[in-house]
């Protein structure tokens, strides 16, 4: 189940609007959450993105309203990208860039959200031993 539905579009948007711009095929608000998703995604890839975006059969495990938010923003710039039906643009363009922003400093590390799990990596393999090896460059001769 995604982190957010068409319904949740409604914050953001108005209903009218949206059945106007998909001329009511619910297919394309569903791709333009997806795209919106996968684009959050991209950003957060150090966070545990099952807990926080859920599966297709499972809920988020993590409810936060501000990780739907930019969600929803990056939606609907995916969704009037499609068609203008009296909407000012740079309203929604603004909202945009400020969700990709914030999601670059999450990624750069400038901004930590409360609350979000981080990805398992204990998972990895470590090599066994405990030896340690070092090299370098065979030493030089000058003379002047």
């Amino acid at each position: 189940m995604p982190i957010i539905t068409p319904a949740d579009l409604s914050t953001n948007i108005y209903p009218e609007i949206i059945t106007e711009i998909t001329r009511t095929d619910t297919t394309i608000t569903y791709r333009a959450i997806d795209a919106a998703i996968h684009e959050t995604k991209m950003y957060l890839a150090r966070f545990d993105l099952a807990q926080l975006f859920g599966t297709n059969t499972l809920q988020p495990a993590v409810h936060d309203e501000y990780l739907r938010s930019l969600v929803k923003d990056i939606a609907c710039w995916h969704l009037l990208r499609l068609s203008n039906v009296g909407v000012d643009y740079t309203v929604y363009r603004t909202a945009y860039q400020d969700a990709l922003t914030t999601l670059k400093n999450i990624m750069a590390g400038q901004a930590q959200p409360q609350g979000w799990p981080y990805a398992d990596t204990a998972t990895e393999d470590i090599p066994d031993g405990d030896t340690i090896s070092w090299s370098s460059n065979p030493k030089r001769n000058n003379y002047y």
